[in-house]
């Protein structure tokens, strides 16, 4: 399905992960300037300590130089391979309701190297129609045209009672990833990884903070 083989399992941690992909947002941003980055400057824009940088980037290799810094854009090619976003990546959509039709707009996808190159629906309504330059397609069809699409990773958009029926759909097709944006949990066959993007949470979360932030900090 892919001419690019897997990179190799890092063993980084999901929080390591995490962290390397904001070390990537800042260092991506002083590539422009041809400039370095130091521990400290990492630490303060993730909001970690800088021994904490210097540990998770040791993981990288030797990148960086007492005194100097690392060499933003050396750093940005190091943690994209880490990342495996050194390449592009091919993507499907299933669900082209409101929600899906905002993720389709959302430009920060092809800007770090996510390509959508199809969508999916139930709705008679919706399938047939052009959206963003793509014709829908039913999720009948999926199946068939993951391969001919040459996608490996799928964004899932669709109302929570029928997440997991789609979504293993999803997996049957081939897709080797799954990006969920319905309010649920996943259980997917083993070799199909799930992000789960709980909106909702996120917002409980913040409301938990706000209302229980410490007035004097």
């Amino acid at each position: 399905m892919s001419d690019h083989p897997p990179p190799p399992d890092s063993r980084l941690s999901p929080a390591a992960a995490r962290r390397l992909s904001e070390y990537l947002r800042f260092a991506r941003a002083l590539t422009s300037i041809d400039g370095t980055v130091s521990s400290v400057e990492l630490a303060g824009a993730v909001g970690v300590s800088a021994a904490q940088v210097r540990r998770d980037l040791a993981t990288l290799g030797h990148l960086g130089q007492r005194g100097v810094g690392y060499d933003a854009a050396g750093l940005v090619a190091a943690l994209r391979r880490t990342l495996g976003v050194d390449r592009r990546w091919r993507a499907v959509l299933v669900g082209v309701g409101n929600l899906g039709r905002a993720l389709l707009k959302y430009r920060g996808f092809a800007d770090h190297g996510f390509e959508i190159v199809g969508l999916f629906d139930t709705a008679p309504a919706t399938v047939g129609t052009t959206v963003e330059g793509l014709t829908v397609e039913p999720v009948s069809a999926l199946a068939a045209a993951v391969g001919r699409l040459r996608a490996e990773l799928g964004v899932l958009a669709v109302p929570a009672d029928a997440a997991h029926a789609v979504a293993e759909a999803m997996a049957a097709a081939g897709l080797r990833g799954v990006m969920n944006f319905a309010p649920v949990r996943l259980r997917l066959p083993r070799g199909v990884s799930v992000v789960t993007v709980d909106l909702a949470l996120q917002m409980e979360q913040l409301a938990f903070a706000v209302q229980f932030r410490d007035p004097t900090g």
